[in-house]
């Protein structure tokens, strides 16, 4: 009887690694194919054998200039932002065990967007600097929020409403400095703010890779931490968990990972938010969702950069779509969750 429970257990244990590692794989290839698709794809559309000499080195007339320095970098852009979002989305969502707790509801992004409209409106500043403002902005709102959040003991809905509040005070600062900025500084802070791909630079996308060659592997090697401090802090604690530890890890390689993606290319809507939960749909339960997460994020930006710049007649950029299709889902999680008691 028990050796049944067992092989039960283990056969519904090698199903779920089958359906995460096949689901993995197919994520990972619509990223690849969208990532082909940007270089090859544009006013003038090139051959994948002139887009890998480009990549190469070989120059080409009008391609080398075309996929090297425009194709490329925005196509790096978007996979090292959409990785970024995604799987920093994913691990406040999880951490927090609440689908809204992730960084554009609870005014991370916001922190760093209205850094950097300052630096654009009032101060003038390069694009180096408002990208260092961007950061630290970022920083500064997320110890903002968990000391303001603290209490007594971590309240995660405390946590979620104070980020809320806080995001609706930044989101009115950006309003008002938009209002008393000079015509020629506002299109550059809407531009900013929309979230885009467009001017990346490789040089400029420097900091970011860094931030996700280093932070990406240790969130992943979190993995299992995480997914235990899903079941509670009892729980975890019990399963041998550094729940402090633990949080305090998570929090500060994500929350370095958003302020880097978000300083890149600006707060690209919804990304953080609908990564998560679309990758534990199709992958499942059992397994860290972080690359999943990540993959999602980086198919949700590049497919929406390629549908802004060429399934409408006027170019808009990424944040611009995943807005049309990060709203919906907001507000049927909030419907969903007010049925439930959530809310």
């Amino acid at each position: 009887m028990m050796n049944e429970s067992i092989n039960l257990i283990m056969a519904g244990r090698t199903k779920r690694l089958r359906r995460y590692y096949l689901v993995t794989s197919l994520l990972a290839s619509i990223a690849i194919a969208l990532c082909c698709t940007m270089l090859m794809l544009g006013n003038t559309i090139y051959p994948a054998s002139d887009v890998i000499s480009v990549l190469l080195g070989e120059k080409i007339k009008g391609a080398s200039f075309a996929v090297g320095t425009i194709r490329f970098p925005r196509m790096v852009a978007g996979v090292l932002a959409g990785f970024a979002f995604g799987a920093a989305g994913y691990v406040f969502q999880t951490m927090l065990r609440n689908p809204l707790a992730n960084p554009n509801v609870i005014g991370i992004t916001a922190g760093s967007s209205a850094a950097a409209v300052f630096c654009i409106i009032v101060l003038q500043a390069s694009n180096a600097f408002v990208s260092i403002a961007s950061i630290i902005g970022g920083l500064l709102t997320v110890i903002l929020i968990f000391l303001l959040s603290k209490g007594t003991s971590f309240s995660i809905g405390r946590l979620i409403l104070i980020g809320i509040g806080i995001q609706a005070m930044l989101n009115a600062v950006i309003s008002y400095l938009l209002l008393i900025g000079r015509q020629n500084d506002i299109p550059a802070a809407m531009r900013w703010l929309s979230g885009s791909l467009n001017g990346a630079k490789l040089d400029d996308l420097y900091p970011l890779m860094l931030t996700v060659l280093i932070f990406a592997p240790i969130l992943i090697l979190f993995g299992k931490q995480l997914d235990m401090l899903e079941l509670g802090e009892q729980a975890a604690t019990s399963l041998g968990v550094d729940t402090n530890r633990t949080r305090l890890v998570l929090i500060i390689s994500s929350v370095l990972m958003i302020a880097l993606a978000t300083a890149a290319t600006g707060p690209i809507a919804f990304v953080a938010f609908l990564s998560g939960p679309i990758a534990k749909r199709l992958a499942g339960a059992g397994f860290s969702g972080i690359i999943p997460a990540g993959l999602v994020g980086i198919i949700l930006v590049l497919a929406s950069d390629l549908l802004g710049q060429f399934a409408f007649t006027v170019r808009y950029p990424a944040g611009v779509i995943t807005g049309i299709l990060g709203a919906p889902y907001l507000i049927y999680l909030l419907i969903s969750m007010n049925r439930k008691g959530d809310l």
